[in-house]
């Protein structure tokens, strides 16, 4: 293996294995904003991928690129539904209408 890939995957290890002690360590109640947090950084990521396939030579290259978009899209899309949805639970709901007594 070369230099670049062994140092390349060290640093993919040491990430994932950063990110689940970090993520394991949240309480429940702030998952969901941590969500959306992580919403806005594979936003970051489908850019970064989309640049990437502009200028990808290799058929590698091309596949993880293509992969990186689907997942993060994936998750941008479903966060965002997530966050809709806990967000609707702090609207005020409109009081209902009391009908004049006839």
């Amino acid at each position: 293996m070369s230099l670049p890939l062994v140092i390349e995957l060290t640093i993919l290890v040491l990430a994932a294995f950063l990110g689940f002690e970090v993520i394991s360590k949240v309480p429940t109640m702030l998952h969901t904003p941590l969500m959306s947090g992580t919403n806005f950084i594979h936003g970051i990521v489908v850019v970064g991928a989309i640049l990437v396939l502009g200028q990808a030579d290799d058929t590698f290259t091309k596949v993880v690129g293509f992969v990186a978009i689907v997942l993060a899209s994936a998750n941008v899309v479903g966060g965002w539904f997530v966050t809709d949805r806990m967000l609707e639970m702090f609207k005020r709901r409109p009081e209902p209408r009391k009908e004049e007594k006839q």
